[in-house]
């Protein structure tokens, strides 16, 4: 008898450190960004990739030259609206006001192309914005109606979505060009504490299929090297969740790594030890 209230004594003691080391051992280690980064050191990345226009696309084109009825013939109308509503007004509406005001977009079609006032149709697929505001100029000073017109191409419906384990899941404007990871982070409020920083994957819709790029963000060499680093139109973002996270999907999936659960079971083997030894 003694010898069994020893042995559940030592059981009792065994779990109590098996406890302590499930608990500790369940604590995120790999939460820092960018781990072997040094201070004041440069790290070299790829190459600026701007962004280039495909089908469906949105953009705005906005004209200017020194005669307003120049300017007004190559410029699509603004429609305007009342604060407070649907911003999806179409072209027939009639509650309209100067308090907000809606510039109209070009959709670049399934061929590249844009039908441009005046010009006509123009392809503009695979340009960058830089690229399409010297090309309108060059076809607006060719056909002679302008010498000296100034051309404002911006970005409309061009976008990313950020899924998994982020604080804002959904999907955003990219509203320039060498939009990075981190910006994309930023804007989905950054990885929860239960983001698995060294698995972060992106899926980019290429000519030829989905390309999948994998992330470490505790790794600095992972993200500047990596052709993911800035973000194109449609990009997806997922953050996979850690293990504590995929275990608290199940019912009892976390109870034994937690310490109350260890702490509960040396307890109860105490207090069997202790009742023995009364018994005895």
């Amino acid at each position: 008898m003694k010898y069994l209230t020893h042995s559940l004594a030592a059981l009792a003691c065994a779990l109590a450190v098996a406890g302590l080391s499930a608990t500790s051992c369940s604590t995120p280690q790999n939460i820092v960004y960018l781990q072997d980064a040094a201070d004041a050191t440069t790290i070299a990345h790829i190459p600026a990739q701007p962004i280039r226009l495909k089908p469906m696309d949105q953009v705005s084109i906005i004209v200017n030259c020194r005669e307003p009825e120049i300017t007004a013939m190559f410029n699509l109308p603004y429609f305007t609206r009342r604060l407070g509503e649907n911003q999806s007004l179409t072209s027939g509406s009639s509650n309209m006001s100067q308090s907000a005001t809606n510039i109209s977009g070009y959709t670049v079609d399934s061929d590249g192309c844009i039908d441009f006032p005046v010009l006509g149709r123009l392809r503009i697929e695979g340009m960058t914005r830089a690229e399409v505001c010297d090309f309108i100029k060059r076809e607006i000073i060719a056909s002679e109606q302008a010498k000296d017109p100034v051309v404002t191409v911006e970005f409309m419906n061009l976008g990313f979505s950020v899924l998994g384990e982020v604080a804002r899941p959904g999907r955003f404007r990219i509203d320039r060009d060498q939009f990075t990871i981190f910006d994309a982070l930023a804007l989905s409020g950054d990885l929860t504490i239960n983001g698995e920083r060294q698995n972060v994957t992106l899926v980019r819709h290429g000519a030829n299929g989905d390309e999948i790029h994998k992330l470490d963000f505790t790794s600095a060499q992972s993200v500047y090297n990596s052709p993911a680093y800035y973000i194109q139109q449609d990009d997806t973002i997922y953050v996979t969740p850690n293990d504590k996270r995929r275990r608290d999907s199940t019912v009892n999936g976390n109870n034994v790594r937690s310490s109350s659960f260890w702490l509960s079971l040396a307890s109860l083997g105490t207090s069997i030890a202790l009742l023995i030894f009364r018994l005895k």
